[in-house]
């Protein structure tokens, strides 16, 4: 896909630098981590410097010299896939960060989550607000997290394995997770959001919901 103003493209490889994204009033670094090519995103606030991880995937030397200085505050889990949060035991010890995810997926995480989260619950990052969106299908407690840039920094969803270019998350050929999957994403973030929302994927490069919904029918005809 096109890359946005400022030349950031999305397209990291694992061994590789992240790739950096300055937004009005957020700076956005994406790495990737693993065998399994983990997507790691550090958010930062601008305002205040304080730093929030989504996804601390794998190889803990690598996702703290991502976080360097900064007061690293809050560390989401997307899902309890195991390839999501092997480095997070070592993260947190090292930062002290609040453990955020879903009570669903909870029982699956390495370390005990502080802060569970529900639909509609915010999650801060200095003075920038993340809305928590509800996936059910790739795992029972799977979420998104969507900021709304002030100005023209537009929306932005970190959608962890829920949504990716080309289709929804993997349900294991299960047809109700699947229908589950995709009646949230279509009606949680497709109905809400404009074209020009940009989609950051557990795995893999980005994409936005414009590229992704003329082919919305097609994933529901195929079933994954």
């Amino acid at each position: 896909m096109a890359g946005s103003p400022g030349g950031y493209t999305g397209d990291v490889e694992v061994g590789g630098p992240a790739d950096v994204r300055d937004l009005p009033g957020l700076t956005l670094s994406k790495l990737a981590v693993s065998e399994m090519a983990n997507n790691v995103y550090l958010l930062r606030c601008t305002a205040t410097g304080d730093a929030l991880l989504v996804d601390a995937a794998a190889e803990p030397d690598a996702v703290l010299a991502l976080v360097g200085d900064a007061p690293l505050r809050t560390v989401v889990t997307t899902h309890g896939h195991w390839d999501h949060h092997r480095a997070l035991p070592q993260v947190v010890e090292a930062t002290g960060a609040t453990t955020v995810a879903h009570p669903d997926d909870a029982a699956d995480l390495p370390v005990p989550v502080q802060r569970p989260v529900e639909h509609g619950d915010t999650v801060t990052v200095g003075e920038q607000s993340l809305e928590v969106v509800h996936l059910r299908g790739h795992t029972p407690g799977s979420i998104a997290l969507v900021w709304r840039g002030p100005g023209d920094a537009g929306v932005h969803v970190f959608t962890g394995d829920s949504l990716f270019p080309g289709g929804v998350g993997n349900t294991r050929g299960d047809a109700e997770r699947f229908t589950s999957l995709i009646d949230d994403v279509e009606q949680r973030l497709f109905d809400r959001l404009p074209d020009d929302t940009w989609i950051y994927p557990g795995h893999g490069k980005d994409t936005t919901l414009g590229a992704e919904r003329p082919h919305l029918g097609e994933w529901r005809a195929r079933g994954w």
